[in-house]
């Protein structure tokens, strides 16, 4: 079949979801509590199902009275009798993947269930809705012309009992339907090598010879990828190496502190960006804008969703709320029950709504990732709108960075310690120093009243960090590639002093 068809087809096979995903756009609070009675109804036999008796739960209210919010603590127990073979405990069929993610507190790893149901209702209907709002805001795509370069893990499957577990971008690529492999590079082999290192230049070698016309991937680790294609076709931007490309796909991590080396690399007015917002427990959002970092979210994907205003937090007036009664403007932490068997599983994701007609989101950070050790309630989005507008004033380019405090000592006033590894520095880092420091106090009223005549914080301390010194990091952990992220903003100061102790 030639080319140009098989992207007509492709193209209108997808752009008939359009019709459905205006259903929950028109109709989000009965298509969310439609689901609620079917996730409920389809797991009433399970164990979790008898113990919350949910043959006797007709609404909202009486779901939410009877099952608490968990954490993954609560359910690792259960997990675990899942992971070695065990069903019908908390999903009605057998659950045969788990995400392995980053750890918690007491464990190195958590290991996510991913059901049939949740990888193809969730997953990879939701990835085919993201090409669908692509190609009806942009009908002269030229999409399936080309292959899409998608960068996931560099963890293979590990198989036992039965069950699997490995990254969830291993899992997606292990299982994905023979369209979507025909349609992406590099080939599964190569997209599953275990050795991060030796992969980055496979995928680069079997890559640089294909059309390719789209990106996916997280941002930090697709630019180490797109840097190393450059230095190795000695090309100056992407499209001398693939002419058609035309869209990057992006989550995991803020595109922000990102945004100008991508630029650099694809000089295009016309270049698209298009952000996701999943992770193992699910697909939650999706951009559905050209021109637009809101984020709409998916009301139809086996997902229902609750909300904590985080000013409640943890509180022992903490307020758990549905769709139907969030503002724009708060900051919600996110609750989820899934078509995987989470139930009331708090993600630890936080989320501002921007608009409730549709019901389009910012992701704003993360319930542990905050500094709040003074009061001053310092969430990444604050963080990283202070530092674009200091790179702007001091032409800087920002490529990793960290936060922690420093406690305060006897008469000592406390402090924010930030360590920076710049693509470009600042000719004068003082003034950069003093920039961030006014631009947080501008996004942030509870960080300028404890800056006021300093009178709990002194100025930041920003350190610059070496080349590579976050890499090094990540690789002495065992964390490149994949969704491994750098921990932004930590009320300890354990990252800090690792990071210091490697400059």
């Amino acid at each position: 079949m030639p080319i140009p068809l098989v992207n007509s087809i492709a193209s209108w096979f997808l752009k008939k979801r359009i019709h459905q995903m205006e259903l929950f756009i028109k109709y989000p609070h009965e298509v969310q509590q439609e689901l609620l009675k079917n996730l409920i109804v389809k797991a009433r036999h399970t164990e979790i199902g008898k113990k919350y008796d949910f043959t006797g739960i007709r609404d909202y209210e009486t779901f939410a009275s009877r099952l608490p919010i968990q954490d993954y603590e609560d359910y690792k127990d259960n997990i675990e009798r899942s992971r070695r073979g065990e069903n019908n405990i908390f999903w009605p069929t057998p659950i045969k993947w788990f995400a392995k993610s980053s750890g918690t507190t007491s464990d190195k790893s958590k290991f996510i269930p991913v059901s049939e149901d949740s990888l193809e209702d969730c997953h990879y209907a939701a990835g085919k809705d993201m090409l669908c709002m692509y190609l009806n805001n942009n009908p002269q795509s030229q999409l399936f012309t080309g292959k899409s370069l998608r960068l996931g893990g560099s963890k293979e499957i590990y198989r036992n009992n039965g069950t699997s577990y490995g990254d969830l971008s291993a899992i997606l690529i292990d299982n994905m339907p023979f369209w979507a492999e025909f349609s992406s590079t590099p080939s599964n082999e190569v997209s599953l090598m275990n050795d991060w290192e030796v992969k980055m230049q496979a995928i680069v070698d079997e890559t640089i010879k294909e059309k390719v016309t789209s990106l996916a991937g997280v941002p930090s680790w697709m630019l180490v990828l797109l840097n190393n294609v450059l230095e190795t076709t000695g090309k100056h931007n992407l499209f001398e190496v693939w002419p058609s490309l035309e869209v990057y796909f992006h989550g995991g991590v803020s595109f922000d502190p990102y945004a100008p080396q991508y630029q650099k690399i694809l000089p295009k007015e016309d270049f698209r960006f298009y952000e996701i917002y999943n992770a193992s427990e699910g697909f939650f959002a999706c951009q559905d804008q050209n021109d637009s970092k809101d984020l709409l979210l998916l009301l139809d994907y086996g997902v229902f969703y609750e909300f904590i205003p985080m000013d409640t937090y943890n509180s022992p007036d903490q307020k758990v709320i549905p769709l139907s009664e969030v503002e724009t403007g708060v900051n919600y932490a996110v609750i989820i029950t899934t078509n995987a068997g989470l139930w009331r599983y708090r993600i630890g994701d936080t989320v501002r709504f921007t608009s409730t007609s549709p019901y389009r989101i910012k992701v704003s950070g993360r319930t542990k990732h905050h500094i709040n050790v003074f009061g001053e309630e310092l969430i990444i989005e604050n963080a990283e709108t202070a530092l674009k507008k200091a790179s702007l004033v001091t032409n800087c380019e920002i490529m990793d960075y960290t936060v922690a405090p420093i406690f305060m000592e006897g008469k000592e006033k406390g402090a924010h310690e930030w360590i920076i590894e710049f693509k470009t520095s600042p000719k004068d880092l003082e003034l950069f120093s003093t920039q961030l420091d006014l631009a947080l106090q501008e996004v942030n009223s509870d960080y300028e009243a404890k800056r006021y005549n300093n009178m709990t914080l002194n100025m930041p301390r920003i350190h610059k960090a070496r080349e590579k010194l976050f890499y090094d990091w990540l690789k002495k952990n065992d964390k490149l590639g994949g969704q491994h992220k750098i921990p932004r903003l930590s009320n300890s100061r354990k990252y800090v002093e690792e990071l210091l102790e490697m400059g």
